[in-house]
């Protein structure tokens, strides 16, 4: 897709949404559940939708929230519920409507202590905190957010006893029952009033703020950054985070200059991404165009997405990719903590090949799963992963004493983590990575959205079933045509085409009618174009 003329610049009142209609559409539009685009629907990262779109209304998550509870009394989990939101509109009135069901339903329900917001990992390491050492009465959570997405959209994901992303035969499941809430005009939902919910025995109020930010000595060297006296710059971007970073810069000591610190439910403050829209995408340079401009005022700049899961690592030398700042991390903490030899670095199959190679230099083992950070929290709660990253700038990894941390994508943790790598080594991360370069080859990434016809997308059953017989791609043999991830034999809807200098993917996008082709080259850029040309050619003729 080709970039917005706009791409980079502020939004303007015109580019905003009108947040009192959004609101309305959440409590008067009545979703047809008889529509497929109207349904609960769960992706990678939960049900998601716009209450304009008669996707992501009141009606939902009274259905979704409902069906969590179904799923909690069939698997027998009796704790108490994490529940979490971050600052889109949305997000508010779906917590009250959660709130009402879960309370209704008489469970014990823990939430920040001033009705605040609360980032994703933050729940996930609250859930993993209260589990340690129980076998019984385990507790779960359910976070309000869309990630990344524009203002008009909301979100709701559940996470179960483990703390990350639930699978996908869990979500499934609560699909299902959500709809079936959702087909008999909500018949079974059991709800109290907001006020009887927010007087309940059973609503507990944490201060989530001073639990995280005190703990993170388990799993950030925090006093080799205050010696450091690094100055950091932080696009809080609106965030359900914007709160634990004022914490952490007072508790430590630290320099940080925070920037959106503040709650804007039509995030105005943003730069249009690269299609246009506003979309509070940390590792997008349009979307943080606010923050590189102040590039060479800091040592160091980190950016967060709402619900906190992804970062963004700005340096002098710019915004750093995803995939670069991963290959970083891994290098710095295999050498950096005591980890044991035999536990595995984990990767999404689409993340770049330079981590391969970072990854057989440290000589750990690699585990190569789908897209979705749901593939990692078991791995990463067993002490089986110790690092987890994935190429939209989402990561996480075990604390210093090989705990699990938290089990989804964290990225107030690898904000920290890039300010230790500084602190420690002396070296930007962007430095660091170019010495991974010298070392391993230089490596060119990118991915291309392409619009899709619906046959098209119904075509990749086809694909994935009888992938394509080839051998050569770019001038070199192909050593691997997968459809399943080497990792997990897990099936990630596409196919990958390998040679033993670069390769290309693609998958269908679970959320709209695009397919995503991936590819990467360890020899140039040149060799890049090339892939990328071959891959659409047979691309066109595959589907």
């Amino acid at each position: 897709m080709s970039q917005h003329p706009r791409a980079g610049q502020p939004a303007e009142p015109s580019d905003l949404v009108n947040i009192p209609a959004l609101m309305s559409a959440y409590y008067v539009n009545e979703p047809n559940a008889g529509k497929a685009n109207q349904q609960v629907s769960f992706g990678t990262s939960g049900h998601r939708g716009s209450a304009l779109r008669l996707s992501f209304n009141e009606a939902h998550i009274l259905a979704i929230c409902q069906a969590i509870v179904a799923y909690r009394t069939e698997q027998g989990i009796t704790g108490p519920l994490m529940l979490g939101k971050d600052t889109h509109a949305l997000s508010e009135a779906a917590f009250i409507t959660a709130l009402e069901v879960f309370i209704g339903n008489e469970i014990e329900v823990h939430i920040q202590s001033d009705l605040g917001y609360t980032p994703t990992p933050v729940i996930s390491h609250a859930i993993i905190r209260y589990n340690l050492g129980r076998t019984e009465g385990l507790a779960d959570g359910v976070v309000i957010t869309p990630s990344h997405n524009p203002p008009q959209d909301g979100g709701l994901k559940y996470n179960p006893p483990h703390g990350g992303p639930a699978d996908g035969d869990v979500t499934k499941t609560i699909e299902k029952y959500a709809n079936a809430i959702l087909a008999s005009e909500l018949i079974g939902v059991n709800v109290v009033t907001f006020a009887q919910a927010k007087k309940s025995r059973r609503l507990k109020k944490i201060d989530w703020i001073a639990s995280y930010v005190d703990s993170l000595t388990d799993v950030i060297d925090m006093a080799a950054i205050q010696k450091a006296g690094l100055k950091v710059g932080i696009d809080a971007m609106g965030g359900a985070g914007a709160a634990y970073w004022r914490a952490i810069r007072d508790t430590y000591q630290l320099d940080l200059t925070i920037m959106n610190g503040h709650v804007d439910p039509s995030f105005a403050f943003m730069t249009l991404d690269k299609d246009g829209a506003i979309r509070m995408d940390c590792s997008s340079a349009a979307a943080m165009a606010n923050l590189l401009r102040f590039k060479d005022d800091y040592d160091l700049g980190v950016g967060n997405d709402p619900d906190y899961d992804r970062h963004g690592i700005v340096t002098p030398a710019g915004l750093m990719n995803p995939n670069h700042y991963l290959a970083v991390a891994i290098d710095y903490l295999v050498q950096h903590r005591n980890w044991s030899s035999d536990i595995a670095i984990g990767k999404t199959l689409v993340s770049s090949a330079m981590i391969d190679r970072v990854v057989a230099g440290v000589q750990r083992n690699l585990m190569e799963v789908p897209v979705g950070f749901k593939w990692f929290a078991q791995g990463l709660h067993e002490g089986s992963i110790a690092f987890a990253g994935e190429e939209s700038a989402g990561a996480s990894f075990i604390d210093r004493q090989g705990q699990p941390w938290s089990t989804d994508k964290d990225g107030i943790l690898l904000g920290l983590l890039a300010m230790e790598i500084q602190a420690v080594t002396g070296k930007s991360p962007s430095a660091y990575y170019a010495e991974l370069e010298a070392k391993y080859g230089q490596a060119s990434y990118a991915r291309i959205d392409c619009q899709a016809t619906p046959a098209q997308m119904a075509s990749f059953a086809h694909l994935v079933e009888k992938p394509p017989y080839l051998e050569t791609l770019a001038g070199e043999p192909v050593t691997a045509v997968l459809t399943k991830a080497p990792g997990n034999q897990a099936g990630f809807g596409g196919v990958k085409v390998c040679t033993e200098n670069g390769w290309f993917a693609v998958r269908p996008s679970g959320t709209e009618p695009v397919y995503k082709i991936y590819a990467e080259s360890l020899k140039s850029a040149e060799h890049l174009a090339q892939i990328q040309t071959e891959a659409e050619a047979l691309l066109s003729a595959w589907l």
